[in-house]
C-alpha cells in the first residue's frame, strides 16, 4: 500500500493533470463579497475587540496576549473562507489568507534570527561588559542621564527597544540605587530615546520593519527621520536635566571578562544585517532571507566553539564525572551556552504569536472590506497629516505594529512624506504614556516604584511638545517628499 502511495505521489509531480481533474467551476477574478454589512463580518469585529481588550488586560488577568489573538484569527478567517464557500468560491477567501500569512512569515524570520543574535549576545556577557564599563566610569548623575540617552538612541537602531531599553535601565538603576529621582528621569529618557531611535531605520521596531518589508520606504529612505528622531529626544532631555541631582553616584567597580568568540558574534551580526540589507536592495529578495544566511554563519561559528573548545584540565574533569562533582554542571551549562537551538527557544514567543494572531485577524477586517471603510474616513474626509496625527497619537493605547499593519492594509494613496510622517508618529507616539511601548512597560517593572506610570505622567505635556516639535522639523527638513 505504500509502495502505491509513493507512485501515485511521483505520477502526480510528473504529470499533474493525469491525476487532478478540477472540476470545479473557474473563479472570476474580480470575485468579492462586502460582508461588512454580513453577520460574518459583525461576528469577525466583535470577536476582534474582545481578543484585543482581552490581550491589554494581560497583567490584569495573567491570561497570555497570544492566546485570545491567536483564536481570534482563527475564528475570523474560518467564518471568512465558509462564507465564501456558501457562495462557490473559497478561492479568493484562501488566496486572502496566504498573503497576509506569507506576510507574517517574513515578518517572524526576520525577528527570529535578530532575537537569536541579541540572546548570543546576552549570554557572552557583551551586554553586561558594557553595563560595568558605564558604571565604572565615575560619572556625575547629569552625564549618566544623557550618555544613557544617546547610547539607547543610536543602539536602539538596531535591537529591539525592549531589550536596549531594558540594558539601559540596568545602567540606571545601578547608578541610581541612593537617588529615585535619577531613576525615574533616567528610565523615562531611556523610554523617550529608544521609541524615538528606534523610528529613523527599519530595523529599529515592528512598525518600520512592516514599511520596509512592504516595499513602501527603501532603506536608506528612513534616514530622512534622523533630525526629527533626536528633536523627539533631545526636547523633554532637555527640560528633565535641570531636575536631576548634581552629584556623583558611589558605586563599585567590576571586572569585566568577555568569553571566547564574544567579539566575533558582533562582527557576524553586522555581517547578517548588511546580508539583510544587500538581498533587499540588489537582489530584490526579502530581508529575511539574508538574516537567515546570516544565522547559518552563527550556526557555523559555534559549530566551531564547540569542536575547538579543549577542557583546561582532563583528568579533573573526568574525576568529576566519575564522582558526580561540580564540573558536571559547568560542562552541561557550557554546552547550553554553545547550543544555537537554546538561544532560538528563548524568543520572544509569546508577542511573536501574537502578532500572528493581530496580522491575520487585521488581515481578515481588511479582506472583509472594514478597513477601506476606515480608510475612506481618515484619508478622505480628513488631510493625511492630521490622519497621520490622530494615527501616531493612538499608538500611546495601542500597540503601533498592529496600527501600522492596519494601515498598510488600507492601502492609502499618500505620497512618500506622508508615509514618513506616519512612521514617525507611530514611532514616537508611544512615549506619550508609560504603557505606549514596550520599553516603558519593561522598565516599569525594572524600576519598581521609582519609574511608575504617574511619573511618566507628570512630564507629558513636555513629551507631547516634542511629538508635535519633532513633526514640524519633519514637516520642514523633509519638505521635499510630500
Amino acid at each position: 500500500m505504500l509502495r502505491i502511495i509513493y507512485l501515485f505521489g511521483l505520477v502526480s509531480l510528473i504529470f499533474p493533470g493525469l491525476v487532478s481533474a478540477d472540476s470545479t467551476p473557474a473563479v472570476p477574478p474580480t470575485f468579492h463579497l462586502d460582508l461588512t454589512q454580513h453577520w460574518v463580518g459583525y461576528f469577525s469585529l466583535v470577536v476582534m475587540i474582545v481578543a484585543y481588550i482581552s490581550a491589554m488586560l494581560e497583567d490584569v488577568t495573567h491570561l497570555r496576549k497570544s492566546k485570545p489573538m491567536l483564536l481570534a484569527a482563527a475564528l475570523i478567517w474560518f467564518v471568512i473562507v465558509l462564507a465564501y464557500q456558501q457562495h462557490g468560491h473559497s478561492l479568493p477567501a484562501t488566496t486572502a489568507f496566504k498573503s497576509n500569512l506569507q506576510a507574517y512569515i517574513e515578518l517572524l524570520l526576520f525577528i527570529m534570527v535578530s532575537m537569536t543574535y541579541l540572546n548570543a549576545m546576552e549570554d557572552m556577557g557583551i551586554f553586561n561588559a558594557l553595563k560595568i564599563w558605564l558604571v565604572s566610569k565615575d560619572l556625575s548623575y547629569r552625564r549618566l542621564f544623557w550618555i544613557t540617552g544617546f547610547l539607547v538612541f543610536l543602539i536602539s537602531c538596531i535591537v529591539n527597544g525592549l531589550t536596549a531599553g531594558l540594558l539601559m535601565g540596568a545602567v540606571v538603576v545601578a547608578v541610581g540605587k541612593n537617588s529615585p529621582r535619577f531613576v525615574s528621569l533616567g528610565c523615562l529618557n531611556i523610554v523617550i530615546a529608544t521609541n524615538a531611535g528606534g523610528t529613523f531605520s527599519p530595523l529599529g521596531g515592528i512598525s518600520t520593519l512592516f514599511v520596509w518589508q512592504h516595499g513602501i520606504l527603501g532603506f536608506t529612505e528612513f534616514f530622512k527621520l534622523f533630525i526629527p528622531c533626536l528633536v523627539n529626544f533631545l526636547v523633554p532631555a532637555a527640560a528633565m536635566h535641570f531636575a536631576l541631582p548634581k552629584d556623583k553616584p558611589i558605586v563599585d567597580a567590576e571586572q569585566i571578562s568577555l568569553p571566547r568568540g564574544a567579539k566575533r558574534i558582533l562582527f557576524l551580526f553586522g555581517v547578517t544585517i548588511s546580508l539583510a540589507v544587500g538581498f533587499d536592495m540588489a537582489l530584490g529578495l526579502p530581508a529575511a532571507a539574508g538574516m537567515m544566511a546570516g544565522l547559518s554563519l552563527l550556526q557555523f561559528f559555534y559549530f566551531y566553539l564547540q569542536k575547538s573548545d579543549k577542557p583546561s584540565s582532563p583528568r579533573q574533569s573526568e574525576f568529576s564525572l566519575f564522582f558526580g562533582g561540580g564540573d558536571v554542571n559547568l560542562m552541561t551549562n557550557e554546552a547550553k551556552r554553545l547550543d544555537i537551538f537554546d538561544k532560538v527557544g528563548r524568543l520572544e514567543w509569546d508577542t511573536l504569536l501574537f502578532f500572528y494572531g493581530a496580522m491575520m485577524g487585521i488581515g481578515g477586517l481588511g479582506f472583509i472590506g472594514y478597513l477601506d471603510a476606515i480608510s475612506q474616513v481618515l484619508y478622505g474626509q480628513f488631510s493625511p497629516t492630521l490622519a497621520n496625527v490622530m494615527i501616531g497619537l493612538s499608538s500611546a493605547f495601542v500597540d503601533n505594529g498592529t496600527l501600522m499593519f492596519a494601515v498598510l492594509t488600507m492601502h492609502p494613496d499618500i505620497p512618500q512624506g506622508q508615509w514618513l510622517l506616519l512612521t514617525l508618529t507611530l514611532g514616537v507616539g508611544g512615549s506619550l504614556l508609560a504603557i505606549g511601548s514596550a520599553p516603558g512597560i519593561g522598565l516599569m517593572g525594572q524600576a519598581k516604584g521609582q519609574y511608575t506610570f504617574a511619573s511618566h505622567m507628570k512630564w507629558c505635556p513636555v513629551i507631547l511638545l516634542a511629538y508635535f516639535a519633532s513633526i514640524g522639523t519633519h514637516m520642514l527638513f523633509n519638505a521635499g517628499s510630500f
